[in-house]
């Protein structure tokens, strides 16, 4: 009895990493949600991988750049005004403000750019004050 329990439990070890995807794997197509301006399926993937990794958006932002920008970045390039300001109002004042990859803030990045005038630059406005 005791070998077949340890056989089950080792099988069920084994498996496991099988039978969870990657987080990597399920934001593949994240930007191309964000470019698309899909606000429904950037909502229904960040819900899943809250539910499966305990991640939230602010947990993973900093590890996914779309053509070598952030995601709000890539929203502002692509006049992707549902899922940029939805993504604006689901992070913290305090993520938003840090520097990205390049040394700049989003705001400040968006100020160079001209984005700030843009409705995406605007709700980035209205949360950090």
């Amino acid at each position: 009895m005791k070998k077949l329990l340890t056989i089950a439990t080792l099988s069920t070890v084994l498996a496991a990493p099988f039978a969870f995807a990657d987080v990597n794997e399920d934001l593949q197509n994240i930007c191309t949600i964000v470019k698309n301006n899909d606000k429904g399926e950037l909502r229904k993937k960040m819900r899943g991988v809250q539910k499966d990794y305990k991640l939230r958006l602010g947990d993973f932002y900093g590890g996914v750049s779309c053509g070598g920008n952030s995601l709000i970045r890539y929203s502002m390039q692509n006049d992707a005004v549902d899922v940029g300001t939805y993504m604006i109002k689901k992070m913290s004042k305090k993520d938003l403000s840090q520097a990205e990859s390049d040394g700049l803030a989003i705001k400040d990045w968006a100020s160079q750019n001209g984005y700030l005038d843009s409705e995406i630059g605007k709700e980035l406005i209205d949360r950090l004050n």
